[in-house]
């Protein structure tokens, strides 16, 4: 098997299972879980770098600007939408945190041609509108928008957009975001700790404490295999690949969650997996066409 496609797929895998994680520490609130990750996240992140003795792209950083509000920005649309999906997780929305990465990648190909001018293809706009279309739906039956999957969907486009034109790699730019978030998560834990809440020093298991402090390998590690796996693969494998991760979401939403999953909402699902299924037909189609023409 391509080490690329081994990489890739323990990647989407280990971010499907997340609902499992974050239900063994469900008596943690979501916002010290979010802490939490953000600090285990660093440590894990400095002795990565420090091993790899790969410090040299931080001062250059700190000398822009420009540079480093963009990683302002992606920080807090980041932190957003791990705290939307936390807590989706554990308010017994899994089924709906697992339609935003659904119907992420039709977003990235929205905001590609809103903000960077990208020109879609016929095949791209019909899928994008039949995705609308699954949105309306779900919005009519529910009464209200799905604003969970439109908010993670929606937060992690917009992160996705601005990785995509970053001046740093996976590895420096996520250990350069938790620096940012870093002392805001500090100073919760902090408080929390000064007015008694906090969770992990009054758990009542170790087994509470260790799952917190394996926030960090458990965010950054599927990273790191992402990126190792992207560098090996043509963009659609990986793009095929990515719908392992909502894929297991949804069905542990079902079957280990028993969460409500009607035939209306069903029907929904069904038209937005339609549009993915044009997005990634009219793709293969695309790279095929230009293959024979090379």
């Amino acid at each position: 098997m391509n080490p690329g496609v081994l990489y890739a797929t323990s990647a989407f895998l280990c971010w499907g299972l997340f609902p499992l994680y974050f239900h063994a520490i469900g008596d943690v609130p979501p916002m010290e879980i979010l802490a939490h990750r953000m600090l285990w996240s660093l440590l894990f992140l400095v002795i990565v770098l420090t091993a790899r003795s790969q410090w040299r792209w931080l001062p250059d950083v700190l000398k822009k600007p420009k540079v480093v509000w963009s990683f302002i920005a992606s920080a807090l649309l980041l932190s957003a939408n791990w705290f939307v999906y936390i807590w989706a997780v554990k308010n017994g929305h899994v089924i709906d945190a697992s339609l935003g990465y659904f119907i992420n990648p039709l977003v990235n190909v929205l905001l590609g041609q809103l903000v960077l001018k990208e020109h879609l293809r016929r095949g791209q706009w019909l899928a994008v509108a039949i995705a609308a279309a699954g949105v309306l739906w779900l919005t009519v039956q529910a009464g209200q928008l799905p604003w969970i999957a439109l908010i993670l969907g929606c937060t992690f486009g917009g992160y996705g957009l601005l990785r995509k034109t970053a001046a740093l790699a996976a590895l420096e730019g996520l250990s350069f975001e938790t620096l940012i978030l870093f002392p805001l998560a500090l100073a919760y834990v902090a408080w929390l700790t000064v007015t008694g809440q906090n969770a992990f020093l009054n758990a009542p298991s170790d087994s509470t404490r260790w799952l917190l402090a394996a926030a960090g390998p458990i965010t950054a590690i599927p990273l790191l295999l992402f990126a190792a796996g992207a560098r090996r693969i043509p963009m659609a494998v990986l793009g095929m690949l990515q719908y392992l991760s909502p894929t297991i979401q949804m069905l542990l939403g079902l079957w280990v969650f028993h969460e409500a999953f009607s035939s209306e909402r069903m029907a929904g699902f069904i038209v937005i997996w339609s549009a993915l299924a044009v997005y990634m037909a009219e793709g293969l189609w695309t790279s095929r066409r230009a293959s024979a023409a090379a």
